[in-house]
């Protein structure tokens, strides 16, 4: 069957490293090592001396102990160290999706999953989370989707492109469905921690036998360079998920696992300059949406530094952004790239200084549209 591409993926390693303005990230602006070190009071010279050889492949003890006491009740054997959650996501899609497999997705969603599915031959099956309701599921589209003989259901929360955290409600109604079909869950994480509340969206670790949770440093830590992840699961899947990571990247970095056990070490003081970033700077962003009245409609987002925005306007968002990336240096994601035309998503985890100079000249490029 004909190969899926990853557009957004594409779109973003294209030009984010090229554009004047990157308003298309979903996490904050990066620490630096120093940055990392200062907060955990870190070694340099242990970092400078750290031998680059082969690594733990599945992760050192040291980090895989530090990433369990996240999840209660789990050890070092529920834990595989990835390279990103990305690695993490790919090896469950190939550990767990063949061919005519049915796989529901809720969506909008990161299209990364979506893509290995189809790719692997599986029937995949969006469940809709409905806008009219802030981005909650429906019920009866849950009921409908994940039915016996659902291989696997796929679930983002805190949710990418929309930022929304799943009710108590909504994530019961998932469980029951997953496990009245006895399907395999996975839910990627990786904006845990992100939330502008403070208050840290609750794990599905923990309330399913067949579950496995990705998460990771690229988002709410600000630290996407390391290119650290994690799986937690039952242990024998963790086991013949490793033996799948045997033949993609072997191991993580070295330098990465040190630098990712000192960010456990600081976690909250890690997450706490995350949301300090976001709620310093969606503020900006929000005002700046509704200086141009009807033309945008949104839901406040709830976590990470994404705000998913439908526009009213027939220009396809695929030809604005990229007449706004050609003529301003400024690169947005289009909506197509989840599968939601007439959506634009915006990043506002930049340095504050920066999202306000990008804002500034983002708001030439929409006036114009405006009077087009």
């Amino acid at each position: 069957m004909p190969f899926t591409p990853f557009e957004l993926e594409r779109w973003q390693s294209t030009w984010e490293n090229r554009v004047r303005f990157n308003l298309s990230e979903s996490g904050v602006h990066p620490l630096s090592v120093n940055d990392l070190l200062g907060l955990s009071g870190g070694d340099l010279h242990r970092l400078v001396e750290t031998r680059l050889g082969y690594n733990q492949g599945n992760g050192t003890d040291e980090l895989r102990d530090a990433i369990a006491a996240l999840y209660p009740g789990a050890s070092r054997d529920h834990v595989l160290v990835t390279v990103g959650s990305a690695e993490a996501n790919f090896i469950a899609c190939w550990a767990l999706v063949g061919s005519g497999d049915r796989v529901a997705i809720l969506t909008p969603t990161y299209m990364q999953t979506w893509g290995l599915a189809r790719n692997a031959g599986a029937q995949v099956i969006p469940v809709p989370l409905e806008p009219a309701s802030g981005w909650e599921p429906d019920p009866a589209a849950l009921r409908r989707s994940i039915t016996p003989g659902t291989r696997l259901v796929i679930v983002t929360n805190p949710n990418n492109p929309s930022g929304h955290i799943l009710s108590a409600g909504a994530r019961e109604a998932i469980l029951a469905e997953v496990r009245a079909a006895g399907a395999w869950l996975l839910a990627d994480e990786v904006y845990q921690g992100a939330e502008r509340s403070g208050q840290t969206t609750r794990s599905f670790w923990g309330s399913y036998d067949k579950l496995l949770v990705v998460n990771g440093f690229s988002k709410a830590y600000g630290l996407p360079g390391l290119r650290i992840g994690w799986i937690v699961g039952p242990p024998d899947t963790v086991e013949a998920l490793w033996r799948r990571h045997d033949y993609t990247v072997i191991c993580p970095s070295p330098v990465s696992d040190f630098l990712a056990r000192e960010a456990l070490g600081v976690r909250d003081r890690i997450l706490a300059r995350t949301r300090g970033i976001l709620n310093a700077n969606y503020p900006i962003l929000e005002g700046w949406l509704r200086g141009f009245g009807p033309l945008f409609e949104w839901a406040t987002p709830e976590a990470g530094a994404i705000c998913f925005v439908r526009y009213h306007h027939r220009v396809r968002a695929l030809d604005l952004v990229e007449r706004v990336r050609a003529q301003h240096n400024i690169l947005l994601v289009p909506g197509e790239h989840f599968d939601m035309p007439g959506y634009l998503r915006f990043g506002y985890g930049n340095e504050t200084g920066e999202l306000q100079a990008a804002l500034g000249e983002l708001k030439t490029a929409f006036e114009k549209l405006v009077t087009d």
